[in-house]
């Protein structure tokens, strides 16, 4: 009898938490410390977000960062926590699906059992998408290696129609058609959430939906009541950490004090947290 991989049961647990009308709740990390503060928090899972994990890296978000460097960093979140990780890859850092593919064998040597994999474009001409019919083939050879595998990784696909100003319900649904087709587990639709216009997603997506949640956005409870599947929280935090890095800057350098750094974490539980990793 072949012996079963290692991530088979995380990634199972992964893709039992998504549930329509009880979403599956990420605040997106981009670093070890990071995920182990979100699942101490009580995440049931981790999700990078790979503008968060690039900017830590040095790098600028839109696949400017290369694939090693991202998935070492994606291996220091799984080694950092015991709840299923999640690795946002962005286009797949890869030219074409053969690429892909080695992409995602990357992904579960690293320990991660579920994808966010995108269809924009980050490119001089303009067009802000992957045409359909090049993004499945991409989603397709990312299913194939997760299967060879033999694990059940959860292929979150990412479209950019209402982030990009490239479509509406009606074209975000032929996409979804067609990634769910080529073997993608949900359908990823940041700038989506008001309630009328995810409801409508919901109800055309045959599979788990994702939103991406930011202030001002509906509560998870009204997004669950519209019956999405996972919420997400993109760079948000990645964003507000940094925020508060410019307020005590700022502060110490000009006012020489230190409000800013008041309910700062203690540096025992910080340190205990990567501890125990």
């Amino acid at each position: 009898m072949t012996p079963s991989h290692p991530l088979l049961a995380p990634a199972r647990a992964f893709r039992a938490l998504h549930v329509p009308g009880r979403p599956l709740v990420l605040p997106n990390a981009w670093d070890a410390a990071s995920a182990a503060v979100v699942a101490e928090a009580g995440a049931a899972a981790v999700a990078t977000t790979s503008a968060g994990l690039a900017w830590a890296l040095g790098a600028a978000d839109g696949d400017r960062l290369d694939r090693d460097r991202a998935l070492r960093a994606v291996a220091g979140v799984a080694a950092a926590v015991r709840v299923p990780v999640s690795a946002d890859i962005e286009g797949g850092y890869a030219k074409d699906p053969a690429g892909v593919a080695d992409t995602v064998r990357a992904v579960l040597a690293a320990g991660a059992v579920g994808i966010n994999i995108e269809d924009a474009r980050h490119t001089a001409d303009g067009e802000p998408l992957r045409a359909v019919t090049e993004q499945a083939e991409r989603i397709a050879a990312a299913r194939e290696a997760a299967d060879e595998a033999g694990v059940p990784l959860f292929v979150n696909a990412r479209t950019d129609t209402f982030l990009r100003g490239a479509g509406g319900v009606d074209r975000t649904l032929e996409r979804a058609a067609a990634y769910l087709a080529a073997g993608a587990d949900g359908i990823f639709v940041p700038g989506a959430v008001d309630p009328e216009t995810v409801g409508a997603l919901v109800a055309g997506i045959d599979g788990p939906v994702n939103v991406m949640v930011f202030p001002g956005a509906p509560s998870v409870a009204e997004l669950a009541a519209a019956g999405v599947a996972r919420i997400s929280a993109g760079s948000a935090l990645a964003q507000a950490a940094h925020a508060l890095v410019r307020r005590a800057a700022r502060e110490l350098l000009t006012a020489g004090t230190y409000g800013a750094l008041a309910d700062g974490y203690d540096y025992g539980e910080l340190n205990a947290l990567l501890t125990r990793a």
